[in-house]
């Protein structure tokens, strides 16, 4: 990865200095500073409300920091959802709902303790009720792994460690006008939610195909290569 990295944090508000310590513990990833490299994204992050918004430009030098990326070896999907477990509440409306959440920490949560910069996918939304209902085994992993690439949603660059917070630098920033972003949030998530409910509709069970149940039951590790070969399509 590039020791310079041009970041976007969409918001309401224009952001010169962003705080370390502050903000919602409960985010995907936990409390951070949750941007992207994508400024298209970020307008339409700023525009969750018929207000206009703020595309926040920085620059981010990774130099000297540890950056987790939760979907690039060692890591996998599996990595990424047991850290969504860990700090977003999820709607758990199976039996095996809580044995499937307790495994997937047990086994698949990675050390981040002195992580300084996690990337990842963003559970925004439809994306977060995909992670549900493979959690609850209604959904294969395939399913899982494909899901997370409706609509295009991207990654997210997420500042966790004060040390993250003081190698960023402001670049000013670009008005997102809501006429036009708010509108492309809500079709951006409406496109998720139209796929997968087709690809709900025409799921052809494979013969390779892992439910969590399966997962669990066979006890897998990261390097199963079962798991591998699914998650590697």
């Amino acid at each position: 990865m590039k020791k310079d990295i041009t970041i976007y944090h969409g918001s309401q508000q224009i952001v010169e200095v962003p705080k370390y310590g502050v903000g919602k513990t409960y985010n995907d990833y936990g409390q951070g500073f949750y941007c992207t490299e994508n400024i298209e994204l970020a307008k339409e992050w700023a525009c969750p409300v018929k207000n206009d918004g703020y595309a926040n430009k920085y620059t981010m030098h990774l130099e000297g920091l540890r950056v987790m990326h939760l979907t690039q070896s060692p890591l996998n999907i599996l990595s990424w959802l047991a850290i969504l477990l860990a700090n977003r509440k999820f709607d758990i409306n199976s039996p095996v709902g809580s044995s499937s959440r307790d495994f997937i920490l047990s086994r698949f949560m990675p050390d981040t303790a002195d992580v300084d910069v996690m990337i990842g996918y963003r559970a925004d939304d439809s994306y977060f009720s995909f992670a549900e209902d493979f959690v609850n085994n209604t959904i294969s992993l395939r399913d899982l792994n494909l899901a997370m690439k409706l609509g295009t949603l991207g990654e997210q660059i997420v500042l966790l460690s004060k040390r993250s917070f003081g190698q960023i630098e402001f670049n000013g920033y670009e008005i997102a006008d809501y006429r036009e972003y708010y509108s492309k949030r809500a079709e951006r998530d409406r496109n998720a939610r139209t796929a997968y409910a087709s690809r709900k509709k025409t799921l052809q069970q494979l013969a390779d195909d892992l439910f969590v149940l399966d997962i669990i039951r066979e006890d897998m590790q990261y390097d199963d290569p079962r798991l591998q070969s699914v998650i590697s399509e």
